[in-house]
């Protein structure tokens, strides 16, 4: 029912919840959201803001390390255990299997960002007056719940973390109602996080199909670096860097993804700058669709060729 790209996307999802580094790059999340609110106890008067804040990015930095550690060792991993040669020798294109490992990675991020921002949302709500017993229920009350359901049901534990992780985030988007434009800050700024991890995890799968997992983390993250610098490039002033710097700046502001569309300011996502969000959230999405299936076809070529013998 799925067809053969959604059999390796439920594949490459159950074999991804399943990696300890996961877990503790979750762990390493929870950890600095709690760093969040510590910070922002010793700002009182904007602390629901430094919380948003620093949540909010924290979750983009994590959503961005987890997709290039995914899609550097997904592949690499499916080659060092020989599994990959059976399942090339079933009718199945490459691409498609190409595209099933993108969109499992894919899917394994978005379920580690909903879960993240439900849990801040949830947190939040406990800062504006929300009872205690409530956020208790609606963050650890629903975790252990679904620990329970996967002790008593082995074979959907897998499959839990991500109506887990789209109930947090449901509950704490109506726990935090009485912080609108921090709930606002969060939500869509994990929403443009998540656009952003499409990029990353396709420029991630093409270097991932002709290269080891180190140099593709390393390609990536170099990538990564260069588009969050796009701007910043194209703008280098000629009298101080000179005319050569400056057209390789443009050249690479041309070349690589202009990633600093997903780190908008504060006041474009609140409504304060009186910019039309709704086109500044489509053009976002635009190029990262673009760029995903650009980088993908090109992966896809790669990979057609590539001899593994």
């Amino acid at each position: 029912m799925l067809g053969r790209p959604g059999i390796i996307m439920l594949n490459t999802y159950r074999e991804a919840v399943r990696a300890r580094v996961l877990h503790g790059l979750f762990g390493l999340a929870v950890a600095t959201a709690a760093y969040a609110f510590v910070v922002g106890e010793f700002a009182s008067r904007s602390r629901l803001r430094v919380v948003s804040d620093l949540g909010a990015a924290s979750i983009s930095v994590y959503g961005i390390v987890v997709a290039v550690v995914l899609g550097a060792s997904s592949l690499y991993r499916e080659l060092e255990l020989k599994t990959l040669f059976p399942i090339l020798t079933r009718p199945i294109h490459r691409w498609e299997y190409l595209l099933g490992k993108y969109i499992g990675t894919l899917l394994t991020v978005a379920v580690f960002i909903a879960a993240n921002a439900g849990g801040l949302l949830i947190a939040l709500g406990f800062m504006t007056g929300r009872s205690a017993a409530l956020c208790l229920a609606a963050g650890p009350g629903v975790i252990a719940a679904l620990t329970i359901v996967a002790w008593r049901a082995p074979r959907a534990r897998t499959y839990l973390p991500i109506f887990g992780a789209a109930l947090l985030l449901a509950l704490g988007v109506l726990l935090s109602d009485g912080a609108p434009d921090e709930r606002r800050v969060i939500a869509l700024s994990c929403l443009l996080t998540l656009q952003e991890v499409m990029i990353v995890t396709a420029i991630a799968t093409l270097f991932a199909s002709f290269s080891s997992p180190f140099l593709t983390a390393v390609f990536t993250f170099g990538v990564f670096l260069v588009g969050r610098s796009a701007d910043t490039l194209a703008k280098m002033p000629e009298r101080v860097f000179g005319s050569f710097v400056k057209q390789l700046g443009e050249g690479l502001a041309w070349v690589v993804p202009n990633l600093m569309l997903y780190v908008p300011p504060r006041p474009l996502l609140t409504g304060e700058s009186g910019e039309p969000l709704f086109g500044y959230l489509l053009l976002a999405a635009g190029q990262a669709l673009a760029w995903s299936v650009g980088l993908l076809a090109v992966a896809s070529l790669i990979f057609r060729r590539r001899d593994f013998l």
